[in-house]
């Protein structure tokens, strides 16, 4: 029997008054969008019994204390672009959906700052900030996620290696509890040695210990001059031992990248555009961003110096806006190239060291299953996307697996891969979160006494347990 009550026609004649009925969803058919996230199996998700969007912090406010005290369970939502069932409300109950809070409230160019509610779309913050004369580093991918839900997972991207992931540019937000009240922890403040900081604790939780309404964002200066250098090598062993050679000659990309020529390949006949090198196996991104030209073109020259004794193959410089453009087209594009044969998209981050290694084993498991696993990601810190695919991949070729050979499969190639990652000294996430797929896997990187005292923290938090059952924790 479950703790939790059932969402019946009085609480739903409760919140219409509360927020009003446009911002009430009861219609089966129009809450299917909100059972799933991005993640592509569909036996994860669940309907819930009803989606509230408040318009603002108070009416969140009233939707969590009445939902506290009668233990209805609640699953807050941003976007929905997870790849981990973050957002899926496992237990039924509400979800509170935070798409109408979408103001940008302030971008303050003195102290380089910028408020804005849980709602804004990425693209929408780049392009206010943007706007501005200012900068803000984390991309993390799909443009259409939402601040809260980036805050939630703690979301990183290929420039985190220079810039670091959205932890570094939180520097205060508005947080509703579980019990209804508000707090405000941080500010626009560059340091504070004041108490706990319970800021970067609601940072990477997974909306399990609050619901995130609003963030104060740190913003940086644009760089003057970015450029791209594709460089290929036919050993991944000799393209990943490349990147500590770069670092140790303190040269500090925004962005490296390993890219196998197979998922190139495959995006190129998608998009019609062309890679600018045909060479070699596997190829590094490296995205370098410098205050002048005269600085880009030596950096440049020393990248291409150290990768060419390194092994590379050559160097190819996308130096204009429109060559850059074709390359990071085709880079941004490799998920849906696959993505209509993808399983799952797993997010292992080990030590950049040993990404090489890492990949081996993943090949070694590709041909023990007989499932195609394309594999890439970010070279510079260790963070490593490996996809599994429901089709195998010889010669150029791909082949449909019956779906029971896939599905008894699945398990058991996740199961060596993160094996290896704890083997490595990983983690079995670098910036997707645990959400629902990935926490029967905590315990393989995360021993039992710190998974307690994580325990013990959401019960402080979140006594009832309403918030985003089912997540993080068996």
């Amino acid at each position: 029997m479950s703790r939790y009550k059932k969402v019946d026609d009085k609480v739903i004649q409760h919140f219409k008054d509360l927020i009003g009925e446009k911002n009430i969803i009861t219609d089966e058919s129009k809450m299917t969008d909100y059972s799933h996230d991005e993640f592509t199996l569909s036996d994860i998700a669940r309907m819930p019994e009803v989606v509230v969007k408040p318009e603002n912090t108070e009416q969140a406010a009233k939707v969590m204390k009445y939902a506290d005290h009668n233990q209805i369970p609640v699953t807050p939502r941003g976007g929905a672009t997870g790849l981990c069932g973050g957002c899926v409300p496992s237990q039924g109950g509400i979800v509170l959906s935070l798409e109408k809070m979408d103001r940008i409230v302030e971008v303050d160019t003195d102290n380089q700052m910028a408020v804005v509610e849980a709602g804004v779309t990425l693209m929408d913050f780049y392009e206010a900030v943007n706007d501005a004369g200012l900068f803000f580093p984390p991309h993390p991918g799909d443009e259409s996620a939402m601040i809260g839900g980036l805050i939630a997972a703690n979301a990183g991207g290929a420039r985190a290696v220079k810039y670091g992931v959205i932890r570094n540019y939180i520097k205060g937000m508005e947080v509703v509890l579980a019990s209804g009240k508000v707090i405000r922890p941080g500010g626009k403040v560059m340091k504070s040695s004041t108490g706990y900081n319970l800021l970067n604790l609601f940072i990477g939780s997974e909306g399990t210990l609050g619901v995130v309404t609003s963030a104060v964002i740190q913003l940086m200066p644009p760089p003057g001059t970015t450029r791209s250098l594709i460089i290929p090598y036919d050993d991944l062993k000799q393209a990943i031992e490349t990147v500590p050679l770069l670092i140790k000659k303190k040269i500090l990309p925004m962005a490296v990248e390993f890219i196998p020529k197979e998922v190139i390949v495959r995006t190129e006949e998608i998009l019609k555009k062309r890679w600018p090198s045909q060479m070699g196996n596997t190829y590094l991104l490296v995205i370098l961003d410098a205050s002048s030209e005269d600085e880009i073109d030596k950096l440049s020259e020393k990248v291409a110096e150290i990768s060419l004794e390194k092994g590379a193959l050559d160097v190819f410089v996308a130096d204009s806006p429109k060559k850059q453009k074709q390359v990071l087209d085709i880079r941004s594009k490799i998920y849906e190239s696959i993505k209509e044969d993808n399983v799952e998209t797993l997010d292992i981050a080990v030590p950049r060291a040993e990404i090489a290694n890492h990949v081996k084993k993943v090949l070694d498991v590709q041909e023990k299953y007989g499932m195609w696993l394309p594999t890439y990601g970010h070279a510079a810190d260790g963070n490593v996307h490996t996809h599994i695919m429901k089709v195998r991949y010889k010669d150029g070729q791909i082949t449909s697996l019956p779906e029971e050979e896939w599905k008894e499969k699945l398990h058991l190639v996740r199961e060596e891969l993160y094996k290896d990652c704890r083997e490595k000294g990983g983690t079995i996430s670098g910036e997707h979160g645990i959400g629902v797929v990935k926490k029967s896997y905590l315990s393989y990187v995360v021993d039992e006494e710190e998974i307690s005292l994580m325990k013990g923290i959401k019960k402080v938090f979140d006594p009832h347990l309403i918030l985003n059952p089912g997540k993080i924790f068996e």
